[in-house]
């Protein structure tokens, strides 16, 4: 299987963009993308934190934060209803961003 981030080091902050919008960042990954935070400032000759350099690099709609939970939670409650089981947020956040920001 390949690594999904390999060659995409964007990618990796999106999809943890989307996590941390639903509410599934783990608690590693928001620990790390904080101090990272220097570094993408660099990286990218912006300043903000890491969120804000995801949205300003993907020159997201200001309500966007709110467009990805609204579909998170009426997705959630569809899937329960069908499976009677919780989404997976992480397979959410890969599919979401697959279909929405090819890469």
């Amino acid at each position: 299987m390949s690594d999904r981030y390999e060659g995409k080091p964007f990618l990796r902050l999106l999809d943890s963009y989307v996590l941390d919008t639903i509410g599934h960042l783990d608690e590693a990954n928001q620990k790390w993308l904080k101090e990272a935070e220097p570094f993408f400032r660099e990286t990218f000759g912006v300043n903000g934190s890491w969120r804000e350099i995801v949205a300003g690099r993907m020159e997201f709609p200001d309500n966007m934060e709110a467009a990805i939970q609204e579909l998170w939670d009426k997705g959630r409650i569809r899937f329960l209803q069908e499976t009677g089981e919780q989404p997976d947020p992480v397979q959410f956040t890969h599919m979401f961003v697959d279909k929405n920001f090819p890469h």
